[in-house]
Parts: structure tokens; sequence; C-alpha cells
């Protein structure tokens, strides 16, 4: 038998300290209790999610999961492919950097280390060709 003090696990009730006996498996399972709730608020501090709205229960996430119905990904699919061909109307150098970039993830100053070229050259390429197809949409 252990003695755990119920001050410390209650701090708002227990104003004074006040001893109880417990059984091993009792105080191992308080003991994960802490260990758990402590990782849990280091997750939320690195995390930066100090007001999540999530009670454990997976909501958040399920929504995050939320298979779309088939009408929204047949408009994405065509949002795409408009997208595509927009990109694709663009001066060649232009495409191909606005490609690189968005659709490969490469940053710019990987395009013009591929390019040869300063990293402004592609900075403002891309720039302007952003520019050109928010005419389009």
């Amino acid at each position: 038998m252990k003695k755990v003090n119920l001050r410390e696990l209650y701090p708002d009730v227990y104003k004074t300290d006040h001893f109880v006996e417990v059984t091993e498996d009792v105080l191992e399972t308080i003991r994960s209790a802490e260990r758990a709730e402590a990782t849990y608020d280091r997750r939320m501090y690195r995390y930066k999610a100090h007001y999540s709205l999530d009670c454990d229960n997976g909501i958040e996430n399920e929504i995050l999961l939320k298979p779309q119905a088939p009408e929204m990904l047949l408009e994405e699919k065509q949002l795409r492919e408009q997208l595509y061909a927009a990109v694709m109307k663009l001066p060649e150098k232009q495409a191909k950097r606005i490609y690189a970039r968005y659709y490969l993830g490469m940053t710019v100053n990987e395009i013009a280390e591929v390019e040869g070229v300063d990293p402004s050259r592609v900075r403002d390429s891309v720039r302007r060709g952003l520019k050109q197809l928010g005419k389009y949409f």
C-alpha cells in the first residue's frame, strides 16, 4: 500500500494535506493518467492548439477526413483541369516555373538553380504568371 496526497490530485477540493492509502495498481493508474495529461498539454503547447474543440472523440479529425460528395469531387476535378489548361496557356517560361513551383513543390531558389538564373527573375516571372491567371478566374 502506498500513500497518496489528495491535495496534489485535487487542489481545488483539498486545501490541506489529506493522505489516503491506495494499492500499487491504483497508484500506477493515477501516475499513468498524470503522464497522459502532461503529454497532452505538451502536444497542445507545441502545436499551438490551445483552444482545441476536440473532446477526445476525434470529431475534428473526422470532419477533415469526411468523404466528399461525388458532385464536389467532380467540381474539384474540373477546376483542376481548368487551372492546368490556364497555366499551359501562359508563356512557356512562366508555365514551367509555375508548374515547378506549385505542382512539383519546388522553391524559387531551387527553380533558379536548375535554370541557372537569378531567383528574383523566377520570383517576378511567377508573380506575373499568377497575375495573368487571376484574369481567367
